[in-house]
């Protein structure tokens, strides 16, 4: 099974091992790409914790002059792996939600006190949920502050095209809604939607797939939950399916 990876660097490779180590072969053609903004000013005077729903804001914030500060204080992730990539950069003490933007809201509310301090989001130019208004509405002062921005692909590469169009391709792994809304533009503008509908779609989640509706319907697998792990796992069942 040949697959397309649409996630930005690093991450991109990353996956690309993964699949390698379950038997797939993979394309890689970023639909993103990620802009640090190291001068971000971040004022930790008064900050309880920081809070992140991502690993490009830890990544942006690796090369920022008050990492060192920074990391002295607690931390609110939304996941494993961001918590991983959190503790890589030298956190000692992380807090992990369940996987959701509106989880980890949850898990703050729980195990926070909104008089100990400001909470510090560490933030992209866009977000899936505005984290700062839900944790707003349970009394936390909140400061966002963006320090990265992503910018959307324009066009497919040629030899991505040449492999869509010609069936070498069997199904497209999508991360996240903004990636799904960019790919099934791009699939328009190169007129690929036919090489779409042979295509399996393997999207973390529902919002996702959603994205893909400019294409007509085409084929979905949506993960279970929002983590790679899920998405590996649609795809191993996929292959077991498979004619040798």
């Amino acid at each position: 099974m040949r697959l397309l990876i649409t996630r930005p660097e690093p991450d991109a490779l990353k996956l690309m091992a993964a699949l390698e180590q379950h038997g797939c072969a993979a394309v890689v053609e970023p639909l993103l790409s990620v802009i640090f903004n190291t001068d971000a000013k971040l004022d930790l005077s008064d900050v309880q914790a920081l809070v992140t729903t991502s690993r490009n804001a830890l990544r942006a914030l690796k090369l920022h002059p008050l990492r060192n500060a920074a990391r002295q204080l607690p931390l609110f992730a939304v996941g494993a792996a961001t918590a991983a990539e959190a503790r890589g950069l030298g956190f000692g003490l992380v807090l992990t939600g369940a996987g959701t933007a509106r989880e980890l809201v949850t898990h703050i509310v729980a195990v926070a006190d909104p008089a100990a301090g400001l909470l510090l989001q560490l933030a992209g130019d866009l977000e899936a949920i505005d984290l700062k208004a839900e944790l707003e509405a349970h009394g936390f002062r909140v400061v966002r502050q963006v320090v990265y921005r992503i910018d959307a692909a324009t066009m497919l590469s040629v030899g991505t095209i040449e492999q869509l169009g010609s069936g070498e391709i069997d199904g497209v792994i999508l991360m996240s809604p903004r990636t799904g809304a960019i790919y099934a533009a791009l699939m328009r503008q190169h007129r690929l939607e036919a090489a779409a509908r042979e295509l399996v779609h393997y999207c973390l989640s529902s919002r996702v797939a959603e994205r893909l509706a400019p294409l007509g319907r085409v084929p979905v697998a949506v993960a279970e939950r929002p983590r790679v792990e899920e998405i590996l796992a649609l795809i191993d069942a996929a292959a077991a399916k498979s004619p040798l």
